[in-house]
């Protein structure tokens, strides 16, 4: 199943500058969601990161990778309606750097709930390149 961006936007919560998913490519409620971001030199973050060498900051590709995973958290049937916040970030990898024109193929495996609290593994790619790896966690909000 596909969501567009005006899909997303009717679950995630997040607009311009902060909505970091283009396109939902696939999910399964509860389990995964795959997305895509094309990293487009025209977004405000490379006004300053880095003027002559635009390097895409590895904290907002972990940002994208996150709202993949909410995606996954909040297409099940209990938690529409909800927002998902951040819970935590262990063992991020950033692998190479990802530059205007890239499209970053993103995945996310919800790996196990404690109650409102849900535990994934993620990775973001380039080329079929790992760019980011990490684990997050999520807090189902009201």
């Amino acid at each position: 199943m596909e969501l567009n961006s005006n899909q997303i936007e009717e679950i995630l919560p997040h607009r311009y500058p902060f909505l970091m998913v283009d396109k939902i490519t696939d999910y399964e409620p509860g389990k995964w969601a795959k997305g895509i971001k094309c990293i487009s030199a025209n977004e405000m973050q490379f006004m300053g990161h880095f003027p002559g060498k635009h390097v895409m900051p590895g904290v907002l590709l972990v940002e994208a990778l996150a709202q993949v995973g909410a995606i996954a958290l909040l297409t099940m049937e209990e938690n529409k309606g909800k927002v998902v916040f951040f819970g935590g970030i262990k063992n991020a990898r950033f692998r190479q750097q990802v530059v205007p024109g890239d499209v970053v193929e993103m995945e996310c495996e919800l790996e196990k709930m404690v109650g409102p609290v849900g535990f994934g593994k993620a990775t973001a790619k380039v080329n079929g390149k790992v760019a980011v790896a990490a684990e997050i966690s999520f807090a189902v909000g009201q």
